[in-house]
Formats: structure tokens, C-alpha cells, sequence
């Protein structure tokens, strides 16, 4: 049984133990170095007894994207962990459980759960009807002695493909139960691989051998399985050029020369090319499931698939060859195969002086707004001007919804793995920060920079304090145009009458008085001294956040945007090769 001691309010320690106890001990155990809640449980306490540290936010749905964005960082050394009370606290955190659900981020839950007596009482909010469909893995404690097979079953869940939030509920009543003395302690779990078959592998590398102009897809299982070195072997084997997908975005380094960039809802023109010009995709990692933000295979193109999650084969579109396993065990397999085997196809030897001379031609396409001296400021000139001042491997980005994502994703060069953290899928405006500051507390040797607008402020930006209280310094780029630019196609008639996209507030003033170093940049000559400004109070141990006073920018819809049904619909039917 585990040694954990019970501290009363009195502060005389008693030998009685908890099933809260028992199961910091198995967070402790699992190596977990943060505890992410709000706002009362007994966890908590417990967690700290354990030697985990507890960490908590302003509001669930940011500890949750704490949680998300520490589990997307350490990518298997390590898992996010967020604890909360039953009712209000679960009902908080839906949206978050509901964002790793939609990018398969392995975080576990830990929720407080109505009171025995209470659980089928209406109107009680039963936590377990309404996750399970949002969870890879739910899970009442309802007797103590279970304790250590419920923990034993949510860490074995977390480990293994395929991914997701996974959830422990502790009735409150349970939850401070005393545990048998036959209780055993928590073992820590090992995570188990597996392979592709050595039949389907032999025959995609005969596949890739006879193709015309095949290319990859890499999605973010490459960054869950830690594949990203595998796939340079491979591609570069091959000189296969490599599109991302906007979650996969940094599972390929974008400075690497097969790099072609981000497909997502917008994509520059030599992803279209590539894609348009394509007679076979290599999709590793990626479930190629339809939604407003994916990167959809043009008819006629041959799919190979390899993913973790075999629900993903043939979901939205025919697989000529499906590949079930780890995507590092898998690319490992393909580069093994066909070193045995002999050379590798001839590649087309101008791919790389191609794609260079592509990229180039699409930043000069686009030179009057990434180099504009205008006021307010163009967002494309913002993300310019940081790239010039940063290494990417020496920071970690992520963008909010809406506009800042779609201007950042197809411009900004992200360096290796999780330097960029790409989401959006089903993510609520504001989640952008909570993955920042946890992704700060998984690599505090690195920048965590957060860029986003004047909405998506509005809905979390509050707990910039918690950056602060728990000295995760990050920075914050608030993108300031004081209206929704994305939704000036749909609120037409209404902002006429009545103005209503228009939003506004003092930024710098907010951060302030939170204690973040703040300052408001109209100029876009001062872009760059100002992101270095930041970075000096970041390494100083301080947050700080620029309010960047831009342009109401809508060309990505307009012009730059590519959706990917368009690109289905613009390529031409191909019979498959």
C-alpha cells in the first residue's frame, strides 16, 4: 500500500490514507510534475503531499489547456494532468476535454464527481453522460479499494494509440474514503508499439518506386509517436516533398529544403502546385478526416495511409494501402526495406532547386504585405519581422482561432518538433493560452509565444496572471484591430446597423494591472525591437505582452486562401497510377 500521509487542517500528520492519496501517489509514480486545477478539490492538497506540484489557472477551460499544451510539448516523456470539482468545475472544462479530444492530446482528467447519493438525481450534472463521447476513456471510482485499477487502466489508456483525453471521475463523497490496508501500490505503466505488416510495407515502397510525383502528408501522430527524425530519413531517401497539416504543423522542420509548408484553410501556391501536380500521397499520421480546416486528396490521387487508429482507413476516401502501426516504427520500416532492397526510385533531382524557387516566387507574391510600411500595421508584415528576430527552434508558437491562425499557419517557418503548436478543429477562441503557458512549464528553457487578437483576449485573456503567480513567463502578441476581420463576410447587415463586429479595449493597461510588462507598438519600424524587448523581460523571469495595433486584414480569405474543397474541385480527374 502506499506510504502516503494524511495531513488534517491541525497539521498533525495521521497514517490514514485517502483515495486522493492514492492517487497522487500514481501521478508521483507516473513522474507527473504538475497538477493543473481549479478551484476546489481534494486533490489538490494531496498532489502536493505527493510532491506534485499544483499549479492553478483563473478558469477550467485554460487549466485544461495547460494540461493540452504540456502533453503536446513533452510528446510521450511526460502528461498534462488537470483536477477539478463536480458541477460548475467539470461543466468549465468541456470545452477543453472537447479540443484535446479533436486533436487526440493524451491529458488526464481528474474530476470530482457528484456524491454517491446524488448521482442519478436530476437535474445533477452527470459528468459520465455528457464526456463520454468527448473522452477516449471514462471511469468512476465508486468503491476506494478500486483505486489503483482505475488509475492502473487511466494511465494505460493515455500511453496507447489512439490518443486522447482520458477521464477519472472521484465521487466526492469517495473521493476522501479511507483505503484498505491491502491496497496495492501504483506500478508505472509501459507504453507498447507496434509495427506495420513487412506485406503492406514491401508494397508501398514498390508504390512509391513507380510513382510520378508522389509527396507526403504529415499529420500530428508523427509528433505523438516522435517520428519526426524518421520521416527526414525517409523523405530524404526518396526526396519526397512534405505538406503538413495545420496540427502536424512541425513534425517536419519548414527550413528543411522538401519542406513544401502548411495545408490547412488557407495553403500558399506551391502546396496547391504540389498537390494539384500529384499522382500518389504518402499520408503519415493524419486521420484525413473532413473538416473546415483539412487538407483534402484530390480525386484521382492514390493514397498510402498510415496511421495508429485503424477507424481511420477509408473514413472520407479510398486507400489503395493502409499501414496500422506506430508512424516511427513504421517509417523505420520503410527506410530498412529499402535499404535491403537496393537504391531507392530515382527521384526527380530539381525537386529541391523547385520547391525553392516556388517558395520564393509565392514570399515575393506576397512582399507588399510582409515588408508593408503601412498603418496600422499588416498582420503579415508582424510575423515577418518575427521570424527575423527569432531562431525557431529556440521558441514555441501557437496562434488563436480565426484570423491569427490563418495568417500565421501558411507564413510563419517553424523549426523541429512542437516548436509550433497547430490546432483549431473544434477549439474555442481563447484556448491559444493555456496551451502557451503549458507549454512553457514542459520547455522553460524555451520562448512560448501566444499570438491572437482583441476577441480572443476577451474571453481568457485574464489569466495572463496565472503566467505571472506561477512564474511560466511567456509572451503574448495581441494582434489589436478592434473588430472580428474574419467575420466580414457573414455580419454584413448587422455591422452596418448596428456596428457589431466593432470591439475594443486597453490591452496594455489589462496587462499591466495583472503584472505583465506591456507595451503598444503602432509602428512597424519598432517590430523588431520590440519582440527582442519582450524576450528580455521573458528571460528575466517576467511575462509580457505587445499590443500590436493592425490592419483589419482580410486577403487571406480573399486572396491567399485556398480551401481545400476548392483544390479538390480545381484538380483534374486522374486515373490512379
Amino acid at each position: 500500500m502506499c506510504d502516503c500521509v494524511s495531513v488534517p487542517p491541525c497539521g498533525v500528520p495521521v497514517t490514514t490514507v485517502t483515495v486522493v492519496d492514492v492517487v497522487a501517489n500514481a501521478l508521483r509514480v507516473e513522474g507527473v510534475e504538475y497538477l493543473m486545477a481549479y478551484p476546489t478539490t481534494p486533490v489538490i492538497d494531496a498532489a502536493a503531499r505527493a510532491g506534485v506540484r499544483p499549479v492553478l489557472c483563473r478558469q477550467e477551460r485554460v487549466g485544461v489547456g495547460m494540461a493540452d499544451g504540456y502533453s503536446r510539448v513533452c510528446a510521450h516523456r511526460g502528461y498534462g494532468v488537470f483536477a477539478c470539482q463536480f458541477g460548475p468545475g467539470i461543466e468549465n472544462s468541456f470545452s477543453g476535454i472537447a479540443s484535446a479530444y479533436g486533436d487526440r492530446i493524451p491529458i488526464l482528467i481528474l474530476a470530482l464527481g457528484n456524491p454517491l447519493d446524488r448521482r442519478q438525481l436530476r437535474p445533477q450534472f452527470q459528468a459520465a453522460d455528457a464526456l463520454r463521447p468527448i473522452c477516449k476513456h471514462f471511469e468512476s471510482v465508486v468503491r476506494p479499494d478500486d483505486v489503483t485499477a482505475v488509475m492502473r487502466r487511466a494511465f494505460s489508456a493515455l500511453k496507447h494509440s489512439p490518443t486522447g483525453p482520458v477521464i477519472v471521475e472521484l465521487p466526492a463523497d469517495v473521493a476522501t474514503m479511507a483505503v484498505g490496508a491491502g491496497t496495492p501500490e501504483h506500478i508505472p505503466i509501459a507504453r507498447a508499439r507496434s509495427g506495420g505488416d513487412p506485406d503492406a510495407v514491401a508494397a508501398a515502397i514498390d508504390r512509391i518506386h513507380t510513382a510520378r510525383a508522389p509527396f507526403v502528408v504529415a499529420g500530428h501522430g508523427v509528433l505523438l509517436a516522435d517520428a519526426t527524425a524518421a520521416l527526414i530519413e525517409f523523405v530524404e531517401l526518396y526526396q519526397l516533398p512534405v505538406i503538413t497539416t495545420l496540427s502536424g504543423k512541425s513534425a517536419f522542420p519548414e527550413r528543411h529544403s522538401l519542406s513544401v509548408g502548411t495545408a490547412s484553410v488557407v495553403a500558399t501556391d506551391p502546396v496547391v502546385a504540389t498537390v494539384q501536380g500529384a499522382d500518389l500521397a504518402v499520408v503519415v499520421g493524419s486521420s484525413l478526416s473532413r473538416h473546415f480546416l483539412s487538407l483534402e486528396i484530390p480525386t484521382g490521387i492514390e493514397v498510402i495511409h498510415i496511421t495508429d487508429d485503424a477507424r481511420d482507413f477509408h473514413k472520407t476516401d479510398h486507400a489503395a494501402l493502409t499501414l496500422l502501426g506506430d508512424a516511427r516504427l513504421i517509417l523505420e520500416q520503410l527506410v530498412t526495406h529499402t535499404q535491403a532492397g537496393g537504391a531507392p526510385r530515382t527521384p526527380r533531382m530539381s525537386i529541391t532547386t523547385d520547391l525553392a524557387a516556388a517558395k520564393a516566387a509565392s514570399v515575393r507574391g506576397w512582399e507588399h504585405k510582409l515588408a508593408s510600411e503601412e498603418r496600422p500595421i499588416t498582420p503579415y508584415r508582424v510575423i515577418r519581422d518575427f521570424m527575423l528576430t527569432f531562431d525557431p527552434d529556440e521558441v514555441i508558437v501557437t496562434h488563436d482561432s480565426g484570423s491569427p491562425r490563418d495568417q500565421l499557419s501558411p507564413w510563419y517557418v517553424c523549426g523541429g518538433p512542437n516548436s509550433y503548436l497547430g490546432w483549431g478543429k473544434s477549439h474555442a477562441l481563447g484556448a491559444g493560452l493555456g496551451l502557451t503557458i503549458g507549454a512553457k512549464l514542459a520547455a522553460p528553457e524555451k520562448l512560448a509565444v501566444h499570438f491572437h487578437g482583441d476577441a480572443a483576449f476577451g474571453m481568457t485573456g485574464l489569466d495572463l496572471e496565472t503566467a505571472v503567480r506561477i512564474n511560466a513567463p511567456i509572451i503574448s502578441v495581441v494582434l489589436n484591430n478592434s473588430t472580428m476581420a474574419i467575420e466580414t463576410h457573414s455580419l454584413v447587415d448587422s455591422h452596418r446597423e448596428f456596428g457589431t463586429r466593432d470591439i475594443g479595449g486597453d490591452y496594455v493597461a489589462i496587462a499591466t494591472a495583472l503584472g505583465v510588462d506591456a507595451r503598444r507598438v503602432e509602428d512597424p519600424a519598432e517590430l523588431q525591437e520590440a519582440f527582442r524587448w519582450a524576450a528580455t523581460a521573458n528571460r528575466a523571469g517576467r511575462s509580457a505582452l505587445l499590443e500590436i495595433v493592425t490592419s483589419a486584414e482580410t486577403d487571406f480569405i480573399n486572396r491567399q486562401a485556398v480551401n481545400s474543397r476548392v483544390l479538390a474541385a480545381a484538380a483534374p480527374d486522374r486515373a490512379p497510377a
